[in-house]
């Protein structure tokens, strides 16, 4: 299969792929939240059905005014999209035929967007040896001529949060040379004491955030994240360029009442807290996989075993044992192979992190693997 534009959570493709049912795939290629949708929103949704009678506000004026108290924002700083991925696409409309720098390996989306718009990219890679890790040398690459770089902290796939201080760094550097910056914090709700640089847009003209509500929330099929900038000018002109009605009723509902689910997030972050630690330390546990540390809902690992294509002998549902072939009957783990991301190979993977029965099945799923290997 090509994977030069593959994501994870592409259950149907890979269930035709390996002649499996989709039922029978354990889906841990895509981040999303294992609490499943907020009863809030289900509950808000089954009651405002009627919403999808009318056509929604274009102006959103009433989800973008939540947001911007969020935010502690004016609305005017705030624009809601059919997900990050729409909003990534926007802001690359700004930059037809500019010098964009991107780091690598990280978000595929960034490069598309940017290739549609026949932008000149640069390269900026990152080492295995610094763990993905980039440091005060990124300032440097930090040069006239540069007219925009897109950062992921945490990084997708590595999972790597940024230092605050180098990213305020990399703001200050930025605004000093009229770079735009767009930072995304698609993963950032899911870690209670992140530093968002939200909190710091009155400084930074140039810095351009996005945030996602679609993994936190477990509401992928509904599509919502939004930008945060205090670059009114720009702002202004995305919204002229958009169609009108990008999101739809139950989208723009959600953003309207889940950043008032208190319960919600405290059960995530606890979830998190448990799962993240006895996944990692599960994984660590098998000498063939090389783990970092994950800040986020997902862990990134590199098998040590090259021949080994780690995706599809997880998805096989038979396995040579050397003497004889053994049909497995249990759900098939589904990871995401990272071949596609530039900067990295078929050897390196990333997988989300699940409820603690779904977790200790990948764990048993590996080590069958790895043992009959």
């Amino acid at each position: 299969m090509d994977e030069r534009g593959q994501h994870g959570g592409n259950v149907r493709e890979m269930a035709q792929k390996w002649g499996l049912d989709e039922t029978a795939i354990l889906d841990f290629s895509a981040n999303i939240n294992p609490l499943g949708m907020p009863t809030s929103l289900k509950q808000a949704i089954v009651n405002r059905l009627d919403l999808a009678e009318s056509y929604p506000d274009p102006e959103y004026q009433r989800l973008h005014a939540r947001l911007a108290q969020h935010h502690h924002c004016p609305a005017s700083w705030i624009l809601a999209g059919n997900g990050a991925t729409e909003l990534i696409f926007d802001l690359a409309s700004l930059l037809r035929h500019k010098t964009v720098l991107l780091l690598t390996p990280s978000f595929g989306e960034y490069r598309r967007a940017l290739q549609w718009m026949d932008c000149r990219l640069e390269e900026y890679p990152l080492a295995e040896e610094d763990d993905f890790r980039p440091d005060t040398r990124l300032l440097a690459a930090l040069r006239p001529g540069i007219d925009c770089v897109f950062l992921c902290t945490p990084n997708n796939p590595t999972g790597q949060l940024m230092e605050t201080s180098l990213l305020l760094a990399i703001a200050q550097r930025c605004q000093e040379l009229s770079i735009m910056l767009v930072v995304d914090e698609a993963f950032m709700d899911f870690i209670p004491d992140g530093v968002s640089l939200t909190d710091s847009l009155q400084r930074f003209s140039q810095v351009f955030v996005l945030r996602s509500l679609t993994k936190f929330y477990a509401i992928p099929g509904l599509r919502l994240g939004y930008m945060v900038s205090s670059n009114t000018t720009a702002m202004a002109q995305l919204r002229q360029r958009r169609p009108p009605w990008t999101l739809n009723a139950f989208a723009a509902l959600a953003g309207e009442i889940l950043l008032d689910d208190r319960d919600y997030q405290h059960a995530t972050w606890r979830w998190l807290k448990q799962e993240q630690t006895t996944l990692t330390a599960g994984l660590r546990t098998i000498r063939q996989l090389r783990v970092w540390q994950p800040t986020a809902n997902y862990i990134f690992f590199r098998c040590l075993r090259p021949a080994l294509d780690l995706q599809a002998a997880l998805l096989s549902p038979v396995v040579a044992t050397g003497a004889a072939e053994v049909i497995t009957l249990s759900p098939r783990p589904l990871i995401r192979r990272c071949a596609n991301y530039p900067g990295l190979n078929g050897n390196f993977y990333r997988v989300a992190i699940k409820g603690p029965k779904d977790n200790q099945l990948l764990l048993h799923e590996l080590q069958r693997v790895f043992s009959y290997g």
